[in-house]
């Protein structure tokens, strides 16, 4: 058995680099583990089942070390380092460094779902439209007045709100056309900085797609932030649709640009597959918001 640490240092805001987690690792008993970057070719062919791939980053960096492990059977482990850090909410990590190493050096391990698409996967979320431009670009002053939707505006801001783009998304249980601002492909319970799917979690073989109409943009904010204030999403409504099925394909009239876990990675059509319990992590829990609460949780690791 070998410990592994990947550390990206672009993520976040660089201050949680290798050497700030090798102390804290070491404090918790882990002594030397392998360090390696992305860029390296040799761990992941050295990495087995016996393993534990520990990855400092954000999203994107973690999405790319789950593929590793669910390709060679390790456990991942996660010290979230990034912007967004939504999958470490899923997981309900510790926030602080000692104790998320403590646990990591516990090896409590939970089984959690990933999304198939294509040749790649994607633990958090896929976008089409509206959500694929980074939410980092939001205004300082919107932040501060509309919080973790600040978001919304920049986007808005940013495409043709009134028109949108025509798209279909197939089902387990049917079909919906229309038009659409966004049309969101999650796998987790969080995205775009933890902003909360409604029942939700990240190991209850389930996607959630959430679609957005092209509204004025107050009727825009009034509908997201009644979703925030009532953790629940409405089925369907003038704005928005929700849905959870295993399967879902969305189809566009043109081609678009498709980013998951808050990377560029395809261009429409998008296929997504929820594969469920496939990938091991270090957690000793599993954030749920099936019951509108995100404090609730799934037990039952290892």
């Amino acid at each position: 058995m070998a410990y592994w640490l990947i550390c990206n240092s672009g993520a976040g805001d660089g201050e949680r680099g290798r050497d700030f987690w090798l102390e804290h690792l070491a404090t918790a008993g882990i002594h030397d583990p392998l360090c390696r970057d992305f860029e390296e070719s040799d761990w992941s062919t050295r990495l087995d089942d016996r393993d534990t791939l520990i990855v400092a980053g954000g999203d994107g960096s973690v999405s790319r070390a789950a593929a590793v492990c669910r390709e060679k059977g390790a456990t991942l482990a996660v010290l979230p380092s990034g912007t967004a850090n939504d999958f470490a909410r899923n997981l309900g990590l510790p926030h602080q460094p000692g104790a998320l190493c403590k646990l990591i050096a516990s090896g409590r391990t939970q089984m959690v779902d990933v999304a198939d698409y294509g040749d790649g996967m994607f633990l958090n979320v896929a976008h089409v439209g509206m959500g694929t431009l980074p939410a980092r670009e939001s205004r300082s002053t919107e932040k501060k007045l509309f919080g973790r939707f600040s978001y919304v505006v920049e986007l808005l801001r940013r495409l043709n709100a009134k028109r949108g783009f025509r798209a279909t998304i197939r089902c387990d249980r049917g079909v919906v056309k229309g038009r659409w601002l966004s049309i969101a492909v999650a796998n987790g319970a969080f995205f775009g900085g933890g902003n909360e799917i409604p029942e939700a979690s990240v190991s209850d073989g389930q996607l959630a797609i959430v679609a957005v109409r092209p509204r004025p943009i107050l009727q825009l904010l009034f509908t997201f932030l009644m979703v925030r204030l009532n953790r629940q999403t409405p089925r369907r409504t003038s704005t928005l649709v929700h849905i959870r099925s295993q399967r879902c394909l969305v189809h566009t009239g043109k081609p678009k640009t498709v980013t998951a876990d808050g990377d560029v990675v395809s261009r429409t059509p998008l296929n997504v597959v929820c594969k469920s319990g496939c990938l091991r992590v270090i957690g000793d829990r599993i954030v749920s918001t099936a019951d509108g609460d995100a404090g609730d949780v799934i037990s039952g690791g290892t």
